[in-house]
């Protein structure tokens, strides 16, 4: 029988297969969106395990999910870049 060999990083950080429409930006958001649920578990793992303070927990949680939020915003995820905001519009 056949055994696979996990790499270490391959271990502590899986990645999932991308289905979604496959553009540049839309890869590196969810190469980010799969870290940074990798770090919650992590995070959220240390807390449960009285290795990490509520208090500590919340405060990584949130720098996490700003840093999350600023590279949808740089990446323009979810906007359309040709719509200026008038739907009436002719072009």
């Amino acid at each position: 029988m056949e055994q696979k060999i996990v790499s270490k990083e391959n271990f502590l950080y899986p990645r999932g297969r991308y289905y979604g429409q496959v553009k540049p930006e839309n890869l590196v958001f969810n190469a980010n969106l799969q870290e940074f649920a990798q770090k919650i578990s992590y995070i959220c793992n240390l807390e449960t395990a009285g290795k990490l303070k509520p208090e500590e927990a919340y405060e990584q949680i949130k720098a996490l999910w700003k840093n999350l939020k600023r590279t949808k915003k740089q990446l323009q995820i979810g906007e359309d870049p040709f719509q200026n905001g008038d739907e009436n519009t002719e072009g």
